[in-house]
């Protein structure tokens, strides 16, 4: 087996474990946000917590080990945009509110069987490689070229300095994650039993362990003088647009990494739902909520593509590297779903 098609394989098998764990935990940044700020009982933002600890300890142990070279990633570029990075954050937070999660959820969900999640996915590869090399790139690039700085301050720590900040914000995600959670809350299920905390934990750990493993198998098992494959790990805009155009043009273009892991995210979730007996068609209540998912998903395309990268490659896989311009964006993604609940509520206490 070539190292490109070990790749695939191994991008497919982490895909299988990421829907599986989504389904079967619930695994969601927007859902844990939302816990919080309603007011709620929950694990889910821990979770997260726990799963960014675990990707950024994993990740800066590959680098200190020379198993990987982080500063081929696209987050340790020398430079980045002020504008586009935090406005496509906004833009992608924003649109999650909209359509209530992820792009990573929404393949989870559409595994298994929600159709809302289809309308949603359609539009964000589409919006997302409008921008990148349709009809907005142009525009993007544009803005990218009057805004990009570099400043000598982004550099990130290396050496000793590294391990140091690896060591106080993986130990700070930790305290949290593993803090009890407060008590109460709106839910209608009981989020404060020991089994519900366990779950969740445990996806957040898996989840962190995938994006550990992404950095490894791209950057290690992929690794050749001729044939190089890009070293990236777990992340959805753009490869859920890779999905889209490869179902299209399978003939004439050739399987990534990501490809194989947005396969394998709706394998997996379907494959679990299928044992949990959990599959079962959702479709739109009304044409009001249709518009709103359709809009949500343009916006986290589009968003994601500015921001390169999502609540997964931005929130979590962009952070493990240490990267400054994760952290802007990552501020922005969190800022911009915060608005879509402040509006979604008020509506709500007006109606």
């Amino acid at each position: 087996m070539s190292h490109l098609e070990l790749v695939l394989w191994a991008g497919l098998a982490m895909g299988l474990l990421f829907g599986a764990c989504g389904q079967a935990t619930g695994f969601c940044l927007h859902r844990g946000l939302v816990q919080r700020w309603s007011g709620q009982s929950g694990y889910k933002l821990q979770a997260f917590a726990l799963a960014l600890a675990v990707a950024l300890a994993g990740t800066q142990a590959l680098a200190a080990a020379g198993l990987v070279d982080l500063s081929e990633s696209l987050y340790l570029a020398p430079r980045y945009s002020w504008l586009l990075l935090p406005l496509g954050g906004l833009m992608f937070g924003y649109g999650m509110g909209m359509a209530n999660g992820c792009g990573a959820r929404a393949l989870v969900l559409l595994g298994t069987g929600n159709l809302r999640s289809l309308l949603v996915l359609l539009c964000l590869g589409i919006s997302a490689y409008m921008t990148l090399t349709g009809v907005l790139g142009p525009v993007r690039l544009a803005l990218a070229d009057i805004s990009t700085i570099a400043p000598p301050w982004l550099a990130v720590p290396s050496g000793w300095a590294s391990g140091v900040v690896t060591v106080l914000v993986a130990g700070a995600l930790l305290r949290y994650a593993l803090r009890a959670s407060p008590a109460g809350g709106q839910g209608s299920e009981n989020v404060d039993a020991p089994s519900a905390r366990a779950r969740d934990l445990a996806g957040g750990l898996v989840i962190g362990l995938l994006v550990v493993a992404g950095w490894f198998v791209t950057g290690w098992l992929g690794n050749d003088d001729f044939e190089p494959v890009p070293v990236v790990s777990l992340t959805f805009v753009a490869p859920i647009g890779d999905l889209i155009q490869y179902a299209m043009l399978a003939t004439g273009m050739s399987l990534r990494f990501g490809i194989a892991v947005v396969a394998g995210v709706i394998l997996g979730a379907h494959l679990c739902g299928l044992f949990r007996r959990e599959l079962c068609l959702q479709g739109f209540e009304t044409p009001k909520q249709m518009v709103r998912y359709i809009a949500g998903g343009a916006l986290m395309g589009a968003g994601g593509a500015l921001a390169m990268g999502c609540s997964i490659g931005q929130g979590l896989t962009g952070l493990s590297t240490l990267s400054f311009s994760s952290m802007l964006a990552a501020l922005a993604i969190v800022l911009g779903a915060r608005l879509a609940w402040t509006r979604q509520a008020r509506s709500q206490s007006r109606s």
